[in-house]
């Protein structure tokens, strides 16, 4: 399903992008339903940049399928069989051109912008994310991703702690990267990789892109391991780290 090299790119960079995983017939009727949404609540008038829904997965068929169709099987060959559970959000993201924008920093999906004592972490185990639009060249709202992050964010945890969970880690970065793939490949991220959403102002159409939350079983029982020990629902890297 993944090769050896595969397998070792995501635990070295974080992500990894799988070409052609999704049937074009799919992506298209997802991509009728995301027309849908947006008919039934658009964005507001001369609005640019990032919109989002978040529809409830079992309500969605034509938005989950891409996903469950084929990706989720490439998602459980990062950690094992039967051990992700099939998400109950899907989040629809849109990038509206032109949006002249670039990140200044990342973050990871956290409910909190600083550090809060007492407050349990909301983490899940990886991101998945379908491309439903081309974006084979940088500024046409591809996503942002930090590579290596996932590993500095987990050494900054088992020194700091995790008390000092946020969106804002205060890490080291490396130099970003603009994630450039074809509608029908599929993104899969380590939920410590940082990341964040960039300009369209390359392009005059609106990214397109589905994102699922992705959790192991028994992964909110102790939410915080995957902060420290960012491999420990992730046999197959594991065994290659």
């Amino acid at each position: 399903m993944l090769s050896e090299e595969q397998l070792k790119e995501f635990g070295e960079r974080g992500y990894l992008v799988v070409p052609g995983v999704v049937d074009a017939e799919i992506v298209e009727r997802a991509s009728r339903r995301i027309d849908e949404l947006i008919a039934a609540k658009p964005p507001a008038e001369g609005h640019v940049g990032h919109h989002f829904y978040f529809p409830v997965a079992a309500d969605e068929p034509a938005l989950i399928e891409p996903l469950m169709d084929a990706g989720f099987a490439y998602a459980e060959a990062l950690t094992e069989p039967g051990l992700l559970e099939e998400p109950q959000q899907v989040q629809v993201a849109l990038n509206i051109p032109p949006f002249s924008h670039q990140p200044g920093r990342p973050h990871i999906d956290a409910a909190i912008s600083e550090p809060t004592p007492g407050f349990k972490p909301n983490s899940f185990t990886l991101l998945a994310g379908v491309f439903v639009t081309d974006q084979t060249t940088e500024n046409s709202g591809n996503l942002w991703v930090w590579p290596g992050t996932h590993l500095t964010h987990a050494e900054y945890f088992r020194e700091r702690g995790v008390e000092m969970y946020c969106a804002y880690p205060d890490i080291k970065l490396p130099e970003p990267e603009q994630v450039t793939a074809r509608a029908g490949d599929l993104l899969l991220a380590h939920y410590l990789l940082g990341h964040n959403i960039g300009g369209n102002y390359e392009s005059d159409t609106t990214r397109r892109m589905l994102y699922y939350r992705v959790s192991g079983r028994g992964h909110a029982e102790g939410p915080e391991r995957i902060l420290t020990e960012p491999w420990h629902e992730y046999g197959a890297v594991r065994a290659l780290m």
